[in-house]
């Protein structure tokens, strides 16, 4: 992620339509998750630490990063332990976790199923892992320029890759799909246009708080009772919740 990107998403993460509704869905599955005192919870990736603040409601999380400048800003808005680390070498023992989550990470990483691997080790027996990536290369745009994506990928691809690592998917689904067809649109027709003069811009930058913005969050944080009771056939992103199998 370019570094004037954390200052941008510290500063939306609360507001922006994105995650707000994503937030919203992954209440939804994280309630399906059987009870566990006092789980043991690691977020691979935490970028500027709104999603450690949000796991505080389901355990004890700690957040890995191998940016000190997301440390630096997460530290900011949250009190959560947080180290560096990287996610294909996971400086924690064997089965030393309840839940791994990496949220929008594996995408970054050219080796995705050593770090597919190492999630699985980190997480003990029974334990679970939530994750998201994005979906569909010809959905391929100007974030996954400014993130350093190294790809997109299909939930049948995706949920063979976590499988094969050592899970059991339990929920596999795109989801953002109500809105696919508006992003999938805006995005070939980019594409078609060439590459953009000047700097690329964030697709964050497009909503403004708002009522537009609130609109767009209900229609998003609505999927969330839809992927729970079946898998929605399009999307923009992929989410997976997997059990580590014994």
């Amino acid at each position: 992620m370019e570094q004037d990107f954390f200052a941008e998403y510290a500063e939306i993460e609360d507001t922006h339509w994105w995650f707000r509704g994503r937030r919203a869905i992954f209440e939804r599955i994280l309630a399906r998750l059987p009870a566990v005192p006092r789980r043991r919870i690691l977020d691979i990736g935490f970028g500027t630490g709104a999603m450690l603040t949000f796991l505080r409601g389901y355990g004890e999380v700690v957040g890995m990063d191998r940016s000190a400048e997301a440390i630096r800003f997460a530290r900011t808005r949250c009190d959560r332990p947080m180290f560096i680390g990287d996610i294909v070498d996971v400086p924690l023992r064997t089965g030393a976790v309840d839940l791994v989550t990496a949220f929008d990470i594996l995408e970054h990483v050219d080796d995705d199923g050593a770090a597919l691997a190492e999630l699985a080790r980190v997480c003990r027996p029974g334990g679970h892992t939530l994750l998201t990536v994005p979906a569909f290369q010809f959905l391929w745009g100007n974030q996954d320029v400014i993130s350093h994506h190294r790809r997109r990928y299909t939930s049948r691809e995706f949920g063979r890759r976590v499988e094969a690592a050592g899970f059991r998917v339990a929920t596999l689904s795109y989801f953002n799909a109500l809105l696919f067809p508006v992003v999938a649109a805006v995005r070939v027709a980019r594409r078609l246009r060439g590459a953009p003069r000047g700097p690329i811009k964030s697709d964050f930058t497009m909503t403004k708080p708002g009522l537009v913005n609130d609109a767009l969050t209900g229609v998003f944080a609505a999927e969330g009772a839809l992927l729970t009771r079946f898998r929605l056939p399009v999307g923009v992103s992929v989410v997976c919740l997997a059990e580590r199998r014994g």
